[in-house]
């Protein structure tokens, strides 16, 4: 990432920077490359590293502090989507006082936002085209939707090269969640001819490149469709939002502790199957199916309901490709919790999108079916 530097001289009168990034990127060495291309512009660093995955109010209050002591001119957050909703969470605070929570929901910074760079370092969050953090409040364990058109970053350095020193755990879990932001953007009440035509972009590259990538890991072209298809896909949400199977994967990670890659893998199958009663879903989802049987829009399986059933075991079939969990039992959830998950499920923001209006019975009845 040599040209980092020069991109911060890009965004202004820039003198100080504040990196954040986490300790696994840190160790990788990618944090330090950075450090060094924007020391060798000219400008002043300072590393926040101490946050962890699923950023939390706490992690961001930490980081608060050091921006404060520092006085940074722009933000860069080096790593996965854990680096970037943190930095994007410490720029509202810096920038506009406050909590967290102050943030919650859509347009609530009060004033302009510092300049940021993302540089991610894992294919699947797509947190570097969107506005929106996701920040856990550290009492409740709610995760916290924080969006602003302000909080975008300025720009994304995309580096497949970048993603080669993830863990295999960690790319099953985020190419999943890449997987599950196109295939729930295709069909969100809100979507848009534009979020589409990212959307069916970001799933060509997906589903052709996440199977090679689980089989593969050094395959670079495989790992540049999916760097360059999680990217599409966070612009897909940034224009049309996310559907139940998000809404689902929230409270499993809140109240159990399930990575929210898996979370949204397991449930998303459930899902598709559950939303072909809405209408145009089907035909959406088959020609979604088209593309992962021929490589491009085509004819897939005739019959609609088995065009949404091959997708839906599709999507299975790379969840065990990547060996994650595919039965909620298998997680250790108790049965008797389900109708609380299903609670929580309805609460959530971005359930409210989704193209089959669902109450806590109908979430219970997905959950149920995954359990």
């Amino acid at each position: 990432m040599p040209e980092l530097g020069e991109l911060a001289r890009s965004l202004g009168e820039i003198e100080r920077v504040l990196v954040v990034s986490d300790p696994g990127v840190v160790a990788a060495g990618h944090t330090a490359r950075g450090v060094a291309a924007l020391q060798q512009a000219g400008l002043a660093t300072l590393l926040f590293d101490g946050l962890r995955e699923n950023p939390t109010t706490d992690h961001v209050d930490a980081g608060l502090a050091v921006a404060r002591d520092f006085r940074p001119d722009a933000i860069i957050a080096i790593g996965g989507g854990s680096s970037m909703d943190c930095g994007k969470g410490i720029n509202f605070l810096y920038s506009c006082g406050g909590r967290m929570q102050d943030y919650w929901g859509v347009g609530k910074a009060t004033g302009p936002l510092l300049p940021m760079i993302a540089v991610p370092t894992t294919a699947g969050t797509g947190s570097e085209t969107q506005s929106f953090a996701l920040i856990s409040d550290a009492a409740t364990h709610r995760k916290m939707a924080c969006g602003d058109k302000r909080a975008a970053f300025r720009v994304a350095l995309l580096d497949p090269e970048l993603t080669l020193t993830q863990p295999p755990r960690v790319t099953a879990l985020t190419g999943i969640d890449a997987v599950a932001h196109a295939l729930e953007t295709l069909v969100t009440t809100k979507r848009t001819a534009i979020s589409a035509a990212f959307t069916r972009e970001a799933w060509r590259l997906l589903s052709q490149g996440f199977p090679r990538v689980l089989a593969k890991p050094d395959d670079m072209t495989a790992r540049s469709w999916m760097q360059l298809g999680a990217c599409y896909a966070g612009l897909a949400i940034e224009n049309s939002m996310l559907g139940a199977a998000h809404a689902m994967a929230n409270p499993l990670t809140a109240a159990f502790g399930v990575p929210h890659g898996e979370a949204v893998g397991l449930m998303l199958p459930h899902v598709i199957r559950k939303n072909a009663a809405a209408d145009g879903a089907t035909l959406a989802y088959q020609e979604a199916d088209a593309m992962i049987v021929n490589g491009a829009v085509g004819s897939g399986p005739s019959h609609p309901g088995a065009t949404v059933e091959h997708l839906a075991g599709f999507v299975e079939s790379l969840a065990g490709e990547a060996g994650l969990t595919r039965r909620l039992a298998d997680l250790s959830v108790p049965r008797d919790e389900l109708p609380a998950l299903a609670a929580d499920a309805a609460q959530q923001w971005t359930g409210t999108f989704n193209p089959l209006p669902l109450s806590e019975d109908g979430f219970l009845e997905v959950y149920e079916a995954a359990y």
